[in-house]
C-alpha cells in the first residue's frame, strides 16, 4: 500500500497545484476551482487510506520482491448470499431523484426508504451480543 499511497499523495498534489493555479488565472469562475478542491480532497482521502493501511498492516505480499504465490492463497473475503437491501436501497435512490423533480415529500420518503437500505446493508451480518 506504501506505493499506492505515494502514487495518490502525488496525485492530489497535482490537483493542488493545478487548483491554485487555475484559481489565481482564472478569475471570478468558481466551478473550476471547486471541482479541482474536491478532486485534490478526494485524492488525498485515498492517499490517507492507504498510508494507514500500510502503517497498520505492514508490507503486502505484492509488495515484496521475494514473496511467494502461496502467500496471498486462501479465502478472499466474506460475499454475502442474496440481500435484499441493495434493491430497497436502488428503490430509495430512485425516490430521491423523482423527489426533486415531483415533490419534498417523494424526496422524503426516498431518503427515508434509502438510509433503511444502507443501515440494513451495514448492519445485516453483525452479530447482536457477541
Amino acid at each position: 500500500m506504501k506505493t499506492e499511497a505515494f502514487l495518490f499523495s502525488g496525485v492530489a498534489a497535482f490537483f493542488l497545484v493545478t487548483d491554485v493555479a487555475y484559481i489565481w488565472w482564472s478569475g471570478k469562475e468558481p466551478a473550476g476551482g471547486a471541482a479541482l478542491t474536491v478532486s485534490f480532497l478526494m485524492a488525498s482521502v485515498i492517499a490517507f487510506f492507504c498510508a494507514m493501511n500500510h502503517r497498520r498492516k505492514g508490507r503486502r505480499p505484492e509488495d515484496r520482491p521475494d514473496s511467494e504465490i502461496h502467500e496471498r492463497a486462501g479465502v478472499v473475503d466474506f460475499f454475502p448470499p442474496q440481500s435484499g437491501y441493495p434493491p430497497l436501497t436502488a428503490l430509495g435512490a430512485t425516490l430521491l431523484m423523482l423527489g426533486i423533480v415531483f415533490g419534498l415529500w417523494l424526496f422524503i420518503a426516498g431518503a427515508g426508504i434509502t438510509m433503511a437500505g444502507i443501515i440494513g446493508m451495514a448492519l445485516q451480518f453483525v452479530d447482536a451480543g457477541d
